[in-house]
C-alpha cells in the first residue's frame, strides 16, 4: 500500500562492524522509517554511530522535528548495546556538543573523539566524522553559508519527489545526489576532501580510514590504504559493514516498500555475494508481488 511503512521482511544480515553516520535526529530530513528498517534487519557485533547522529545544530535554528520512528532508532541501539554489540558514538560538527563528552564510558556506551577499529586480519582503521577536513578543503565562510542553504533546499525537494515516487510504488531515488554529481563545484570539493583523508591516515600510520560528513558514500584503496565512507540517512541511506569474513562492504537501503539491503564492494568475497544473491531474490519476489496487486 503506497504511503505505509516498510514492511517486515525475515531477512537478516550478519556482519562483525557497522559504521553509520549523519543520521540527522531531530531534524525533518531525517529518513528515519527506512533507518529503522534497516537497522532491524542488520545484526553486529560492533556498531560505530560516526557523527551528526543527532542534529543538534538544526534543532538550535530550527523547529525540531523528532517523531516515533526517529524515537525508535534510539530504542533499537539501546537494544542492541543491551543484547551485547559495542558500541562506540562519535560526536560530528552537528552534534558537535556532545564532545565535552569524550573520553567518558556511559552504561554500554562509549563517546570519543576518534576511534580506531581493527579489522578481522588485523588491520587498523581510523574512525572519525570527517569536519576536521574541512580546514584543509578550504572553503569559505559565505560559500559553506550558501551551500548549506541550497543543500536544504535540495534535500525538501528530495523528500517532496521521493513521497512521490513512493505513491506510484517506486524505489527510494537520491536526487540529491544525482544534482550533486553534476556540480563541478561539489565533486571538486568532495575530491580535496577524499584527498585529505588519504593524507591523514598516511601521516598517522593506519591501513585506513572510515568517516561520513559529505554525504557521498564510497569505498577507495590508494597505495594500500582504504578510505570509506559509509554515507548518510538524509539522501544516500547507506552504511559500511565489515562483513563476517572481515571484507569490507558499502550497505545501502532501497525501496519504501521492502527492506532491501544492496551490497556493494571492490572486490565481493564469497559471503558478500551470497547475500547479494539472497537479498537479490527478495527484490524480485516483493517487486512481483506488488506488481501482482496493481494489476489486481
Amino acid at each position: 500500500m503506497p504511503g505505509s511503512e516498510p514492511s517486515t521482511l525475515p531477512t537478516e544480515l550478519r556482519v562483525r562492524a557497522l559504521f553509520i553516520s549523519d543520521l540527522h535526529l531531530g531534524s525533518r530530513h531525517c529518513q528515519a522509517a527506512a533507518l529503522v528498517n534497516f537497522l532491524e534487519r542488520v545484526q553486529c557485533d560492533h556498531l560505530y554511530l560516526v557523527g551528526d547522529i543527532i542534529d543538534l545544530w538544526w534543532m538550535s535554528k530550527r523547529r525540531a522535528a523528532f517523531c516515533a520512528q526517529q524515537a525508535k532508532v534510539f530504542d533499537i541501539i539501546r537494544r542492541k548495546a543491551r543484547d551485547g554489540t559495542s558500541v562506540v558514538y562519535i560526536p560530528g560538527n552537528h552534534d558537535r556538543p556532545l564532545r565535552e563528552l569524550c573520553g567518558l564510558a556511559l552504561p554500554r556506551l562509549r563517546v570519543r573523539r576518534r576511534a580506531i577499529h581493527r579489522m578481522l586480519d588485523g588491520r587498523r582503521f581510523l574512525v572519525t566524522h570527517g569536519d576536521e577536513f574541512d580546514v584543509e578543503v578550504r572553503i569559505g565562510r559565505f560559500a559553506r553559508w550558501l551551500g548549506d542553504h541550497l543543500y536544504t533546499g535540495i534535500l525538501s525537494g528530495n523528500r517532496l519527489v521521493n513521497r512521490m515516487r513512493c505513491a506510484f510504488g517506486l524505489r527510494y531515488f537520491s536526487l540529491a545526489d544525482l544534482l550533486k554529481r553534476r556540480s563541478g563545484a561539489a565533486e571538486r570539493y568532495i575530491a580535496r576532501f577524499v584527498d585529505a583523508c588519504f593524507a591523514d591516515a598516511r601521516r598517522r600510520g593506519v591501513d585506513g580510514i572510515v568517516c561520513g560528513h559529505i554525504h557521498r558514500p564510497d569505498l577507495i584503496e590508494r597505495d594500500d590504504i582504504v578510505y570509506a565512507n559509509d554515507g548518510d540517512w538524509v539522501e544516500s541511506l547507506s552504511a559500511l559493514g565489515e562483513m563476517r569474513d572481515g571484507s569490507l562492504v558499502l550497505l545501502r537501503w532501497r525501496g519504501m516498500q521492502d527492506a532491501t539491503l544492496v551490497e556493494t564492494s571492490r572486490q565481493p568475497t564469497a559471503s558478500a555475494r551470497a547475500a547479494a544473491r539472497g537479498l537479490s531474490r527478495l527484490v524480485r519476489s516483493e517487486d512481483a508481488r506488488r506488481s501482482s496487486s496493481c494489476s489486481s
